[in-house]
């Protein structure tokens, strides 16, 4: 469900990660109709990388 929010929305999606200052960014990057491909670009890699961590944390439990 993330990835699809993160290729509709790329904005929320930052919000969804706890990352609200990378979610504003985002949302002025996604406002251009070229920055859009950026952003969700950005999402999707911030979302692997969150997903990554999470995983890493779960281990070390």
């Amino acid at each position: 469900m993330r990835l699809i929010l993160a290729l509709l929305l790329p904005w929320l999606q930052f919000f969804t990660i706890g990352r609200p200052f990378a979610g504003l960014v985002c949302l002025v990057l996604q406002i251009t109709l070229i920055g859009w491909v950026p952003a969700a670009i950005w999402s999707v890699y911030a979302l692997s990388q969150y997903t990554t961590d999470q995983k890493i944390a779960r281990m070390r439990d």
